[in-house]
């Protein structure tokens, strides 16, 4: 394990896109790698396409969960409109990974609003930005549910923690018979958010 500062990672998404396993990798690799951490979770309505919500912060020692607005390092949103409703959680410098993919809710789904365009070039304006059409990622490792963890190899490289054996954190965290495909999926995103990509 590195000796570092608190580092504070940001996850959300909406019911059903796999927000929580992805943490709980992320979690599994860190502690695993000897990192003190800790994490929140929020499900709301999870289970009819409400928000979700993970915090996960993790260093030499921390002391909570919580992550305030201005405080995350990382933001990582499995949908695109969250990741505008959450950014004044980013610290300034703070990284957006962001999944192009658009869940309309509710009030879109019934005619009261529109889905806002132009988030992807607001969210670029505003910070440091990856977007990724992980959906499409996934599926192209046939693993079309794996868009989670493409999300996930991108945040990895992101924060640059290299010292965790992601695999093993991802072999303890699904199904054997899925683990090959989710696995090519990590390392899609690793290749994807990684300087040279």
């Amino acid at each position: 394990m590195k000796k570092i500062d608190t580092k504070s990672v940001l996850l959300v998404g909406v019911g059903g896109q796999g927000t929580i396993l992805a943490s709980k990798v992320l979690t599994s690799g860190l502690i695993a790698a000897g990192y003190d951490v800790k994490m929140s979770e929020v499900h709301g309505m999870s289970q009819r396409g409400g928000t979700v919500t993970t915090q996960v912060r993790f260093g030499s020692k921390v002391w909570s969960p919580l992550i305030g607005e201005g405080e995350a390092d990382v933001l990582v949103s499995f949908e695109t409109m969250e990741a505008m409703r959450c950014l004044p959680f980013l610290r300034p410098g703070g990284k957006v990974v962001v999944n192009t993919y658009e869940m309309p809710s509710l009030p879109v789904l019934s005619g009261e609003c529109e889905y806002p365009d132009g988030i992807i070039d607001e969210l670029k304006k505003r910070a440091d930005t990856l977007a990724i059409d992980a959906v499409k990622v996934a599926a192209e490792q046939g693993m079309p549910r794996g868009m989670n963890v493409v999300l996930l190899g991108a945040l990895v490289a992101a924060l640059g923690v290299d010292d965790v054996d992601w695999a093993a954190a991802l072999k303890s965290c699904v199904k054997p018979q899925f683990y090959e495909a989710n696995l090519k999926c990590l390392e899609a995103g690793l290749k994807l958010a990684s300087p040279a990509a």
